[in-house]
């Protein structure tokens, strides 16, 4: 886990951060299940199979229906959603603590990452036990 960042950081860019594309080849023989939010990732990493939902096509005119999924697409996104809920529960668990959801008036970034691995951690307890 990273450290923490300030403000409205898009996730996208933090792991970027984390993990320089120019670099190496982070996620070579990995198979990658993300969300909308990490668009270009196909462009900037390799990997062995990326799994990234299918986005809902833009309408052209006001007139026009709204352009709807293919089974096939519905399929797909079902078989990424249902991977990553665990990952979106997990968030919500520690939302639990009110770590990610209330503000924390603290300066030191250091503090606010610990914190919030002490509430992860916290969270992994209730799970195993």
């Amino acid at each position: 886990m990273g450290p923490a960042y300030c403000g409205a950081t898009h996730d996208y860019s933090m792991l970027k951060d984390e993990f320089d594309p120019t670099r190496a080849d982070w996620f070579m023989n990995k198979k990658v299940w993300v969300d909308l939010g990490y668009q270009g990732f196909q462009n900037d990493y390799k990997s062995d199979e990326l799994q990234i939902p299918i986005k809902r096509k833009r309408r052209k005119k006001k007139s026009d229906p709204n352009v709807q999924f293919t089974e096939e697409e519905k399929a797909h996104n079902k078989e990424v959603s249902s991977k990553r809920i665990y990952v979106e529960h997990a968030i919500g668990g520690v939302k639990r603590y009110r770590f990610l959801s209330d503000r924390l008036r603290c300066r030191d970034a250091r503090f606010y990452t610990m914190t919030f691995r002490v509430c992860a951690g916290l969270w992994n307890f209730k799970l195993n036990s």
